[in-house]
């Protein structure tokens, strides 16, 4: 036992951990998660404001009006997608086919980066109707409730002692529910009670998604740290994010808001 002491004072080594190694880790890795987690963030509000400006420029642009041709009703007029507005309308939904079933692991950062600009581009595009069809004070009432909530929802998803990964699969099959509930009442039912109750659905589905994706997204860092998968991560949390709150507005809007 002598001999064993002698040399581990000889060598410093210590068959003990300091307790300040595991703090100093700690750090390190709270660090690390802090600025992980404000990268997305920032690249999911950098889309969002993106999709706003193209939003604006565009129905500002004579290119609308070919997108969207106005159509007299009974109602007063409304606006429907030509070609090119179909095709404008149903792009962003390739892009999420691409990135679901072509493989993450396939595209690098930079390609993954590219489809994020372009999707928030092309997002700003099918957008661009809502300028026409609510009032100015509706758009930004429901954009800063929609912030406030998704600020308060994050928090409580990066903050939560509460395991919420059991939300995924029921969320998954609501948001199912919805885009079907949606297809019937826009070519079937045509209700005005069903489209407030999906609104309202919608809102309450993609308010759980925010939470949920945020402690998604936290966990996953342990898991990405110091991979080459870490900058793609970053990505596709800012795209996550990025829908859960471009639908909590668009819902909520649909919910709240005034026709012009």
């Amino acid at each position: 036992m002598s001999d064993w002491n002698d040399t581990d004072r000889r060598t410093g080594a210590t068959s003990v951990p300091r307790a300040g190694d595991a703090v100093s880790r700690q750090t390190t890795f709270d660090a690390g998660l802090r600025q992980h987690m404000l990268s997305i963030y920032n690249m999911m509000a950098s889309g969002v404001l993106l999709t706003g400006i193209v939003a604006l420029l565009f129905v500002n642009s004579p290119l609308f009006d070919l997108a969207y041709q106005a159509v007299p009703t009974t109602m007063g007029e409304v606006r429907q997608p030509t070609m090119l507005g179909w095709i404008i309308s149903l792009s962003p939904l390739a892009f999420i086919l691409v990135l679901s079933f072509g493989g993450v692991a396939r595209f690098s950062k930079t390609t993954l980066q590219a489809m994020f600009w372009s999707f928030a581009v092309i997002f700003g595009l099918s957008m661009s109707t809502i300028f026409e069809t609510y009032t100015g004070e509706s758009i930004a009432s429901a954009f800063f409730a929609s912030a406030a909530a998704f600020a308060g929802l994050s928090l409580f998803g990066y903050t939560t002692q509460k395991n919420l990964s059991g939300w995924g699969s029921f969320l998954t099959m609501g948001l199912i529910g919805i885009i079907v509930a949606m297809l019937l009442n826009q070519f079937v039912f045509q209700s005005g009670a069903m489209a407030l109750v999906i609104n309202i659905l919608g809102v309450l589905i993609f308010a759980a998604f925010t939470a949920y994706d945020t402690q998604r997204l936290k966990n996953e860092y342990s898991y990405v740290r110091g991979t080459e998968y870490a900058g793609k991560a970053v990505v596709m949390g800012a795209f996550s994010l990025y829908l859960d709150f471009i639908n909590l507005f668009m819902f909520l809007l649909q919910f709240l808001g005034n026709r012009e």
